[in-house]
């Protein structure tokens, strides 16, 4: 039998607690029965009427004392407006709060976080009680589309892999949920984050490691934690960080957080040791410190919280948590889907040890040959190297105007088509080296093998009309040069016999990138279906689908285009080069530390994306007798009877596209149209020196421009 004064600490209990507030749709009601206009009610409570709104809609919820004096009100209004058919509406309300649905906030560290290496089964509960940090019945404004199947919900990270913090401490989710944030200060948002948030993402390979929470801050919300809305002062926005005196970092400091070597800018890292093998840290992204560069993430800083929050949760969900630049988060998905250790058991003690993982990179750095490092790497300063460089890079070149046929000057129109994600079609069944390269004088070409071989291919003889196969300028070399296994195997193909004079090639082989590329093809394909360009579309109706695709969903065409530059960058942060004024010659550079400094396999995807291109422009000769006018990287401009390219691609008597050339479609590897512009405009840019197809999407107002 329960004691009185246990009854009534019980009751205390209870009394102490926030209150509960009814359904965002009674509270209209309610307000409505009264006869309030919401401006009103936002006056006599002291806030704003879009927050009035904001709470009648479900998408945030106030906080003390504000609380209070509105679900007094709403009671008050409760006694008097009953709702139809109730008999008891003070109890009711309550009743109704508390029975809404709302995802559990509960710590992640309570579900086990890091302390298994395959991902837990799904739990998802029907319902969870209402807690004081959720904010209850929030659903996205924008109108549900179609969409894909989504991933089980990780029970560890119950409300997503990131949120969008406003200055009024709504954290907003992925999925339309909003979480209440109580931090004031930098560091209470860290361990907000970490303790109750129930952000993350979990693992993308068994044998590494979940993704860090991130927090993205809008302008006000870097306000309200001390933070300069805006960094100014710097040349460069990637040197953009707080001073070491700052209050914000000395107090990260004192609450003993550090901060990674970039320090705090656009995209800080703060973190704490790791207990046994769960993470501390967490990612902050500040959108008015230009976190989201526009090239990368078109549009996106000028959108709502809630919208930043659907554009960065898809990318999260399709490719990898930001954690960086598109080129950062790139790199990091490499690491993330081929980790470099393992767990192996000793043999001689039967524990488990940390060992390598096969078909990784390794987790130590690794010099390249001296012909695969940049002009100022130690490998060639310290060596006195002076033997060549590899110069595999994407196309660049125009044919000589004294080429052009009349018959081709008097076509209408000229048509660029571009590649999809080029790069990323090369990367498929990539085999490259994981070893460090040995050294060979006359090795015997094999096409297997990947590497660096210097070889003369000036004898080869190529129509001029095309593109030399094994330059970047389309000229023909003219004596003995490095090249990468995959252009030497093309001069082979071509019917020539290679003779290599000296190698650095690699014993140990693997496709690297076959995981990367197979996660970035799936999320190119599924956003561009999301924008209604899907696969089982004609080419007739896939042109008219790619003409309006960016108008259909702005948020989606940015997570494409986020996608796209994470394709470019990743492969470009393969041979990242020093940066800064005060680098010397000889020095090694912070990129040099990571694993994934590695030219040779940046060198053997270019190398095969442009191999690829001439293959397609070759094939094109044969089947239409057309020869193209400029390439650049992934672009090529044909002279066209019309402004289609259903106008000239080759197409079967039954209708079907002829296989080898240049085919319409949404996957990588296949084209779609670039632009289109007259003949004679191309003709004059080509005199000029200019190459049309960096400027056929931009129309006329290029003409007067420099390269």
């Amino acid at each position: 039998m329960a004691s009185e004064e246990e009854l009534f600490a019980s009751v205390d209990a209870l009394l102490k607690e926030e209150p509960h507030l009814p359904p965002p749709a009674e509270r209209a009601r309610l307000r409505e029965a009264a006869g309030i206009t919401q401006a009103r009610l936002a006056t006599a409570l002291k806030t704003t009427t879009q927050s009035v709104k904001n709470w009648e809609n479900g998408r945030s919820e106030p906080k003390s004392p504000r609380l209070d004096a509105y679900q007094r009100l709403l009671n008050g209004w409760a006694a008097k407006y009953p709702a139809h058919g109730s008999r008891d509406v003070g109890t009711d309300v309550g009743t109704a709060a508390a029975s809404v649905p709302v995802v559990s906030a509960e710590p992640a560290a309570a579900a086990g976080v890091g302390t298994a290496d395959a991902p837990q089964p799904p739990a998802v509960p029907a319902a969870a009680p209402a807690r004081p940090g959720v904010r209850p019945g929030v659903t996205s404004r924008r109108p549900a589309a179609r969409r894909a199947a989504q991933p089980a919900v990780d029970p560890r990270f119950p409300h997503g892999p990131l949120a969008v913090l406003d200055g009024d401490g709504a954290a907003y989710g992925t999925g339309g949920i909003v979480l209440d944030c109580p931090a004031t200060t930098v560091v209470e948002l860290v361990e907000w984050t970490l303790r109750e948030s129930g952000l993350g993402a979990p693992r993308l390979h068994r044998n590494g490691k979940d993704s860090d929470p991130l927090i993205v801050l809008t302008a006000a919300a870097a306000v309200k934690l001390g933070l300069p809305e805006r960094l100014e002062g710097h040349e460069q926005r990637r040197s953009l960080r707080l001073p070491e005196d700052h209050p914000v970092v000395k107090q990260v400091a004192r609450a003993k957080w550090r901060l990674t070597q970039r320090g705090f800018g656009p995209w800080a890292r703060i973190y704490r040791k790791a207990q046994g093998r769960e993470r501390q840290c967490v990612q902050l992204a500040m959108l008015s410190w230009d976190a989201l560069d526009e090239r990368a993430w078109p549009g996106v800083t000028e959108l709502e919280p809630a919208d930043v929050a659907r554009v960065l949760g898809v990318y999260a969900t399709r490719v990898i948590t930001p954690r960086g630049s598109t080129a950062v988060s790139g790199l990091e998905l490499m690491t993330a889907l081929r980790p470099p250790t393992r767990a192996v058991q000793d043999p001689t003690t039967g524990n488990w040890v940390t060992g390598h993982n096969p078909g990784s990179l390794g987790g130590e750095p690794m010099d390249p040959a001296p012909p695969e490092a940049t002009p100022e790497h130690p490998v060639v300063v310290d060596s006195g190297w002076s033997g060549g460089f590899l110069n595999e890079e994407a196309y660049q070149w125009v044919r000589d105007v004294d080429l052009l046929t009349d018959e081709e000057c008097t076509l209408p129109c000229a048509v660029g088509l571009d590649l999809n994600t080029a790069f990323l079609a090369a990367a498929a069944r990539l085999v490259v080296g994981l070893s460090a390269p040995d050294h060979f004088h006359a090795p015997t070409f094999n096409p297997k093998i990947p590497g660096s071989w210097l070889v003369d291919l000036s004898h080869i003889e190529v129509d001029p009309r095309l593109p030399s196969p094994f330059t970047p300028d389309g000229i023909r070399p003219t004596g003995p040069a490095w090249y990468q296994t995959h252009t030497v195997a093309y001069a082979q193909e071509l019917g020539y016999n290679v003779q290599p004079l000296e190698g650095y090639l690699r014993r140990e082989t693997g496709a690297y990138l076959d995981p990367w590329h197979d996660r970035l093809k799936a999320a190119y394909v599924d956003t561009l279906a999301d924008l209604g360009v899907t696969k089982d579309l004609d080419d007739r109706a896939f042109l008219a689908a790619m003409e309006r695709h960016k108008d259909v969903d702005p948020a989606m065409a940015a997570v494409l285009a986020a996608i796209k530059a994470t394709v470019k960058g990743g492969i470009g942060k393969l041979r990242e080069r020093p940066q800064g004024r005060r680098y010397k010659e000889g020095e090694r550079w912070p990129s040099l530390q990571r694993p994934t400094w590695r030219p040779d396999i940046r060198a053997a995807v270019i190398s095969k994306a442009r191999v690829n291109m001439h293959r397609k422009l070759t094939n094109m000769v044969k089947m239409t007798g057309l020869y193209p006018l400029a390439v650049l990287s992934d672009c090529v401009v044909y002279p066209s009877p019309g402004a289609s390219p259903l106008d000239f691609l080759p197409y079967a008597a039954s209708g079907k596209p002829q296989p080898g050339g240049f085919r319409l479609g949404p996957t990588p590897g296949l084209a779609k149209l670039e632009g289109v512009q007259s003949m004679l405009w191309t003709v004059d840019l080509m005199e000029k020196g200019l190459n049309p197809a960096r400027h056929i999407k931009g129309g006329d107002a290029v003409l007067d421009e420099g390269e």
